[in-house]
Parts: C-alpha cells; sequence; structure tokens
C-alpha cells in the first residue's frame, strides 16, 4: 500500500493510507490519542505488577513504545504481543519522529523495538518482552491468555472484517475474568458484541478529536 508520512497537532508521525483513506492514528495528535487510551486508561488502569499484553496492529510500533517506557517507569514486567498483517517497510519507520518525542534513550528504545525480529519473544528491556507476530487474525486466533488488549485496527467502516463477530470472539477467548479491552473505537456494534462475551463495557471521554472511546473488563 502507498503510505504517507504525516504532522499531526502534537507534533508527532502518522501514517496516511490513500487507498483506504485512513489515517494511523488521529490527525489531531498520534502520541496524545496513543496514551489517552492504551496507556492511560488500559495499562495504568491496571494494579498488578506483570501484565500480559495483546495488540492487534503493531503498526507503527507507537503503543509498543510507550507500553515499554512506562514498564521502565514503573517498574511493571510487561510481556508484550503484537499482532500484524502487513509489517512497515523500515525505511518509513525510520522517518517517524517517536523516538525523539520520548525522551533520553527514546530512540534507542524504538530502534530496539522495530529491530526484535518477527514472531520470535526478546527481552528489549529488563521490564518488556516483545514478540511481533506476522499474522491474519480474520485467519487464526491469538495463542495465550492476556491481561490487557490493545485493539489497534484500522477503523471499522475501513477494515470490517477485523470488527465481526467471529474475530472478537477470538480476542475474548484469549482473555480472563479482569482482563481489560481498550480501542478508539466506540461503535454501538462493538459494544452489544463485547457484552454478548461476558465483557462490562464503559464509553470513556475521548482525546482531542473523539468524543468517546471503548474500555471493557471481562466478567
Amino acid at each position: 500500500m502507498d503510505t504517507k508520512l504525516i504532522l499531526t497537532q502534537d507534533g508527532s508521525h502518522t501514517l496516511y493510507v490513500p487507498e483506504m483513506d485512513e489515517h494511523y492514528h488521529s490527525r489531531f495528535g498520534a502520541l496524545t490519542e496513543s496514551k489517552h487510551i492504551f496507556i492511560n486508561a488500559g495499562l495504568a488502569s491496571l494494579s498488578q505488577r506483570e501484565i500480559s499484553v495483546l495488540e492487534v496492529g503493531f503498526g507503527t510500533g507507537l503503543n509498543a513504545l510507550l507500553t515499554a517506557l512506562q514498564a521502565g517507569r514503573e517498574k511493571i514486567r510487561v510481556s508484550y504481543t503484537s499482532l500484524e498483517k502487513y509489517p512497515l517497510d523500515p525505511q518509513l519507520v525510520s522517518g517517524l519522529n517517536y523516538g525523539n518525542l520520548a525522551g533520553e534513550g527514546g530512540n534507542e528504545l524504538f530502534r530496539a523495538i522495530h529491530h526484535a525480529p518477527w514472531n520470535t519473544p526478546l527481552a528489549i528491556t529488563e521490564w518488556f518482552t516483545l514478540e511481533k507476530r506476522e499474522t491474519d487474525l480474520t485467519v487464526e486466533g491469538p495463542s495465550g491468555i492476556y491481561d490487557l488488549i490493545y485493539y489497534d485496527a484500522f477503523g471499522p467502516d475501513k477494515q470490517p472484517e477485523m470488527w465481526s463477530e467471529e474475530v472478537m470472539h477470538r480476542i475474548a477467548s484469549a482473555t480472563h475474568p479482569g482482563s481489560v479491552f481498550v480501542t478508539y473505537s466506540a461503535k454501538g456494534n462493538l459494544k452489544r458484541m463485547l457484552r454478548s462475551m461476558g465483557f462490562e463495557v464503559e464509553h470513556l471521554p475521548g482525546p482531542p478529536g473523539k468524543r468517546v472511546f471503548t474500555r471493557a473488563i471481562k466478567m
């Protein structure tokens, strides 16, 4: 896919896919959006000191970077598994400015995340272990059980197959009571599906440019 690097309103990059007329992150602020939804409402909502994370949509690696940084600051051991059907071209990744914005050591950490091999777990830091899996969730469900789900696929109107009942069942089967599911989407159909699969669902105030997003807890 033809993909273009653009600058969002908080100074962080995102990618635009003209073929789909879709952005990887909010144009109002990629970094702001990811911190608000996945870190503050997701990772920071859990109290345990060892957390397993499943991310759907590795994309630019921004969520992985922010999670690794948070894990180091809070001394939380995070095992992070990320699913991606279409890994980005390394040349495109090299233009992203997330490492510069992350503070001291950010560039080295961002490079380590992207240089990590696919389909093999690797300890990136003392606190953060990463496994990037090149796979198609519409064909094969994730293995393992996770404390936290980052659902960051392209939107339901652009990639509806990723928001089907079959795929959501695969995600639900990888959770346990107390697992947290977070996503930027607030579609009513998603809410109904999650409730039917045993989740308690809430809409939380969104980041700039978005009224609400979804957090759900497996009961």
